[in-house]
């Protein structure tokens, strides 16, 4: 994209498909009490109980119990924390816990696990995501850019062996605050629709794309976007205006990748 200043461009909007729902399962053995498995798994006799329709603590022997039930999601465009919280009836508070996130940032193509659904209710969502893929198949013009799968893939392959890395590096800031500049990353974030994403360009090399980093001075954000000057130990931040720009200049920082 064309930048300004030194260097700009992040929107996680979208829609999630649903994948199916992943129980862990106990066969009940001879000698065998709800309270027993509830402590053998870490739940409670009441969880127990209710994920598995019962009325009383009775349960027979090769019986199965369904311990816990969860959801995995895979990020797609106009997604958010609060969005997927308020459907599934839980809290963004929970949503991060279970997926270890420090932020409410969220990225295409990313995994969230939710953990407590009724079963009821996931069927219905899995109802309602099975319609959006069918019209997604007899929509070809709907389907995401694969840049942003391409730069999630780049991202498995490389972070791993760099997760918890801190380096060295000079910033420079940009921002989407600018003529003739389309504010949209190459990964696909929008920054024109989300001014206040925390956003680098890195060198792909170095920061694997789709990487959530901490960037001293700056914070908690995503690497998603590159540039032409942007190599080696170099990054851009995205700032809002032109004047955080210029008040931000060229400065040494260090970066953390954090996943």
């Amino acid at each position: 994209m064309r930048r300004f200043l030194v260097s700009v461009g992040f929107v996680t909007t979208s829609f999630f498909f649903v994948l199916p729902i992943s129980a862990a399962e106990y066969e009940v053995e001879k000698g065998d009490s709800l309270w027993d498995i509830a402590q053998e798994h870490n739940t409670t006799v009441a969880d127990l109980k209710e994920i598995n329709e019962l009325d009383s603590d009775l349960i027979l022997p090769k019986q199965i119990l369904e311990i816990d039930r969860e959801i995995n999601y895979t990020v797609e465009r106009g997604d958010s924390l609060s969005e997927i919280a308020h459907e599934y009836d839980v809290t963004v508070s929970d949503l991060k816990e279970w997926n270890n996130l420090e932020t409410d940032l969220i990225i295409i193509d990313e995994e969230l696990i939710i953990k407590d659904v009724n079963k009821e209710q996931s069927e219905e969502h899995q109802d309602e995501e099975t319609k959006e893929v069918n019209q997604t198949e007899e929509t070809p013009e709907a389907t995401e850019p694969k840049v942003e799968k391409q730069a999630n893939t780049a991202k498995e392959e490389s972070s791993n062996d760099q997760t918890g890395e801190t380096i060295s590096v000079t910033a420079t800031a940009y921002t989407a605050e600018c003529d003739g500049c389309s504010g949209v990353t190459s990964t696909g974030i929008d920054l024109i629709e989300n001014p206040n994403m925390k956003v680098i360009a890195v060198d792909p090399n170095v920061i694997p794309l789709g990487s959530r980093v901490h960037v001293e001075g700056y914070g908690e954000a995503i690497a998603g976007d590159t540039g032409g000057a942007i190599k080696g130990n170099k990054i851009d931040i995205h700032v809002p205006t032109k004047d955080e720009a210029y008040d931000w200049g060229v400065r040494t920082v260090d970066v953390t990748i954090l996943d």
